[in-house]
């Protein structure tokens, strides 16, 4: 039984055709497992192995690598609270023990009711924000207790603006055919793509 839906099958081999060796696809297709899932399961990682012409673990090595990529299930909401120096230095513990507190989780955890997964996070890239965190990858930042509380308010109804975990983006890439390099493997490229060209060279 095949682990992607119908439609993501189809999905899955326009994603190859899009690149030279079928091995390349492999982390898009992880991220469309977990989209479709909000995890990346054994039988995706089997799959995606078998659609690019490789082995499992070699899969299970490059999503393992990857800390985007969740190997259980992780809540609707994963909230990455930094952890590092500057966000140390500007109250990161303080706001991890309120969210514990408010979530009734502690860092690691998720919530019963599947909505909210806790972590603690290396650095985000946002030192001058601190304290910031992020939920499910889009950045908040100079968080405060009262702020966090109604982040989480926000998260609970019916349309918060943040996609359930495993959505990178709410809108499809879709590169125009004219637009693609070609399926070609590397070494049999002797010219670069038309859309490359100048007007110079195409008159």
């Amino acid at each position: 039984m095949s682990f992607f839906s119908d439609e993501n099958t189809r999905l899955a081999e326009e994603i190859i055709k899009r690149y030279p060796k079928a091995r390349s696809a492999m982390i898009p297709l992880l991220h469309l497992a977990q989209e479709q899932e909000g995890w990346v399961t054994e039988a995706a990682m089997a799959e995606i192995a078998e659609l690019v012409g490789t082995s499992s673990a070699e899969v299970l090595g490059t999503c393992s690598f990857y800390e985007m990529f969740k190997r259980e299930p992780v809540g609707k909401y994963l909230i990455n609270i930094c952890t590092t120096m500057s966000c140390a230095l500007m109250g990161a513990a303080d706001l991890m023990q309120h969210a514990e507190k408010a979530l009734g989780v502690k860092s690691g955890g998720t919530t019963e009711d599947g909505m909210f997964t806790l972590e603690g996070a290396e650095c985000q890239a946002a030192c001058t924000e601190a304290p910031c965190l992020q939920v499910n990858y889009r950045h908040r930042y100079r968080v405060t207790a009262d702020e966090f509380d109604a982040m989480l308010a926000e998260l609970s109804t019916p349309d918060p603006g943040v996609p359930e975990h495993g959505v990178l983006s709410q809108i499809r890439q879709h590169i125009p055919e004219k637009n693609t390099v070609g399926a070609l493997p590397p070494e049999e490229v002797n010219a670069p793509p038309v859309w490359l060209n100048t007007e110079e060279d195409q008159s």
